[in-house]
C-alpha cells in the first residue's frame, strides 16, 4: 500500500516534487524545508497535547486503581472475623471426655 504512488495530476498545486531528481533551485528547497519545518511543528503541538491527555488518563487510571484498592483493603475484615473465630474456639475448648 505505501508502494502506490499518487496519480499524475496535470494542476501545478497538486504535483508532488523530488528535490533529489527536480532541478530546484536554492531558494526553492529552502522554501520547501521551511514548510516542511513549519508542518512539522504544528503536528508535534499537537501530538503533544494528545500525549499529554494520554499520559493524564493513564495516571487517572492507575492512580484510580490505586486508591480502590487501598479501600477495598482497609474494608476487608476477613482477617479480623477469621481471629475472632479463633478466639472463640479457643476460650469454648473441645468439650472432650479428658477436659
Amino acid at each position: 500500500m505505501a508502494d502506490k504512488t499518487p496519480p499524475k495530476s496535470d494542476a501545478p498545486f497538486a504535483s508532488r516534487l523530488d528535490p533529489t531528481k527536480e532541478g530546484l533551485s536554492k531558494e526553492q528547497l529552502h522554501f520547501i524545508r521551511q514548510v516542511e519545518l513549519e508542518q512539522w511543528k504544528k503536528k508535534t503541538t499537537k501530538l503533544r497535547s494528545r500525549n499529554v491527555v494520554t499520559g493524564l488518563a493513564f495516571g487517572a487510571l492507575v492512580l484510580g486503581i490505586y486508591g480502590y484498592t487501598f479501600y477495598s483493603v482497609s474494608q476487608e475484615r476477613i482477617m479480623d472475623e477469621l481471629d475472632e473465630e479463633a478466639k472463640r474456639a479457643r476460650l469454648q475448648g473441645a468439650k472432650t471426655g479428658a477436659n
